[in-house]
């Protein structure tokens, strides 16, 4: 019998619980995170509430119900140093040490680690610590600029010139809110094209690689208004997409494996866990938007739905070192994930109200939520995934769309993801670029 911690409570962390159920393994599930997720409770034999920057009760949490295995959902405890707390009390984890999460949890270290593997897949950019020559910068990118914080701000920290910063003004003043906060920032020349993630299982040497996904960050229809953590994503049944060629996939994969072996070469330190690589085609080829280290979400769901493989055996061999090119296998169907999000989402998103769906739903993933009184009650972020799988994309697309607009509270989503007219556009875009 192994038990198996999952840490975190979001969509992203009931597909991990879900994938683990359905294990040849004999297995227990436990699950700690600072609100109850319905769906991951009803898989658990026990349920921990504790807020995910008390590393101390975690770790004594799991050494108490003498774990075998835990499972990181999410970026913070990763960046605090949870797997070095239990890795030290000799618990294995699904995810990296503290030392190699700076891939994610640090935009300069990644960009540094990158310029060293693979440097052409690397955008132009400098490192600051105060707006000091920031201007003079942007004139030297003509003013086609991205400004990133140098941390973790859940997919937020990242804004651009013409689509979130409308002059030169507009970016020194968010430069400036950055360094206010106590923080240092990037500024990098705006890449144009088309984005796409690639994640990998990686046991500190080996790579296996997942299908190929897009995200869409913008809250609206139409690629319009904020970035979010993410609206939604979609696959295609070939693990490749429309605007992508064989060549493109197999240079991001190989980017992945040149990442892996430069951190274990920088640092001393393996990267065990999942490596997520956010990618752009550009005129100039594959480049590195960022890195991060851990499942992404939405993409989880995605991937996880197509996988074939015993999810659980995986997670064995990417702790035990014994990770091959035959260990993971998914699906040949297309997938199309919808997330239904509050009200006013990103920016003054509402929350406390019932949410109404079938929780029993297999492609139901409750996110953002927490039992009130038995009830369903929103907590104010992404509130519910749904994924669609079908051989062909605009089935998988229906299913979704019927799916999330099934859920009742006061809700919204984009429902133009997987559709035949962006996916289309996003083609024709592509070619333009190209041309």
């Amino acid at each position: 019998m192994k038990n198996i911690l999952v840490v975190g409570s979001g969509a992203r962390e009931v597909a991990i619980a879900r994938k683990i159920s359905e294990s040849s393994v004999e297995h227990k599930i436990f699950c700690v995170s600072s609100v109850q997720n319905p769906q991951i409770n009803n898989l658990c034999c026990d349920y921990f509430i504790c807020s995910l920057d008390r590393l101390n009760d975690i770790c004594n949490y799991a050494l108490k119900k003498k774990i075998d295995l835990v499972i990181i959902g999410p970026e913070n405890p990763l960046e605090g140093g949870l797997v070095n707390m239990l890795g030290g009390a000799g618990v294995a984890c699904v995810g990296p040490r503290k030392e190699v999460a700076m891939i994610e949890t640090s935009k300069a270290f990644a960009r540094s680690i990158i310029e060293k593997c693979s440097p052409q897949k690397n955008p132009k950019r400098r490192v600051f610590t105060s707006i000091e020559g920031a201007r003079e910068y942007i004139g030297e990118l003509n003013g086609e600029y991205v400004i990133k914080y140098d941390g973790l701000m859940g997919g937020k920290g990242v804004k651009i010139s013409g689509d979130h910063l409308s002059s030169i003004s507009d970016g020194l003043k968010y430069a400036q809110s950055l360094v206010d906060a106590g923080g240092s920032f990037l500024i990098e020349e705006k890449l144009v094209g088309e984005e796409f993630s690639l994640m990998s299982f990686v046991d500190g040497k080996t790579c296996c690689h997942m299908p190929v996904i897009q995200d869409h960050k913008r809250a609206f229809d139409g690629d319009v208004g904020p970035n979010t953590g993410g609206m939604g994503t979609y696959s295609f049944a070939n693990h490749s997409l429309p605007f992508l060629k064989k060549a493109d996939v197999l240079s991001a994969q190989q980017t992945n494996e040149l990442v892996v072996k430069q951190l274990l070469k920088e640092t001393g330190t393996p990267f065990v866990g999942i490596l997520y690589g956010g990618f752009m085609l550009t005129k100039s080829g594959v480049k590195v938007i960022e890195y991060n280290a851990r499942f992404g979400d939405p993409e989880a769901m995605n991937v996880l739905s197509l996988m074939k493989s015993d999810f659980l055996k995986v997670c064995f061999d990417v702790v035990g070192g014994t990770l091959t090119k035959e260990s993971v296998d998914f699906e040949k169907m297309s997938t199309v994930c919808k997330y239904a999000v509050p009200s006013g989402y990103p920016d003054k998103p509402l929350k406390g109200f019932v949410v109404e769906c079938d929780n029993s739903n297999p492609n139901i993933f409750l996110a953002s939520v927490e039992l009130v009184d038995g009830r369903v009650v929103a907590c104010g972020s992404r509130t519910a995934a749904v994924v669609g799988k079908n051989i062909k994309i605009a089935d998988a697309e229906k299913l979704a769309e019927n799916l999330v607009c099934s859920i009742g509270g006061d809700l919204f989503h984009r429902r133009d993801i997987g559709t035949k007219d962006l996916l289309l556009s996003r083609v024709a875009r592509m070619e333009k670029i190209l041309t």
